[in-house]
């Protein structure tokens, strides 16, 4: 029987990444590093949020956030091209 090593983000925490294994235990360290980043940009934009977007409540700034930070190449592409977000949801639905 072999020994295999899984990594999980701290920011998840252990508990969180064992009961979702199939999206929070990684193969790899670098992957696991760049779910960390994700959680660090979407805890960042969540504040951001929440300070800049009049009664908008934590948890939806917390939903808000995370989808962005999932989706950061995508709103990074859509600052020079704004219709690529409406091209994308059309192409998702």
């Amino acid at each position: 029987m072999a020994v295999q090593s899984l990594y999980f983000s701290d920011r998840d925490g252990l508990e969180m990444a064992l009961s979702n294994p199939d999206t929070m235990l990684f193969q790899s360290k670098a992957e696991a590093d760049a779910r960390d980043k994700v959680l660090e940009l979407a805890e960042n934009v969540a504040l951001w949020l929440e300070k800049h977007v009049d009664g908008i409540s934590e948890d939806l700034a917390e939903k808000c956030a995370m989808s962005i930070a999932e989706n950061k190449d995508l709103f990074a592409r859509a600052m020079k091209k704004p219709e690529l977000l409406t091209e994308v949801a059309a192409a998702e639905s």
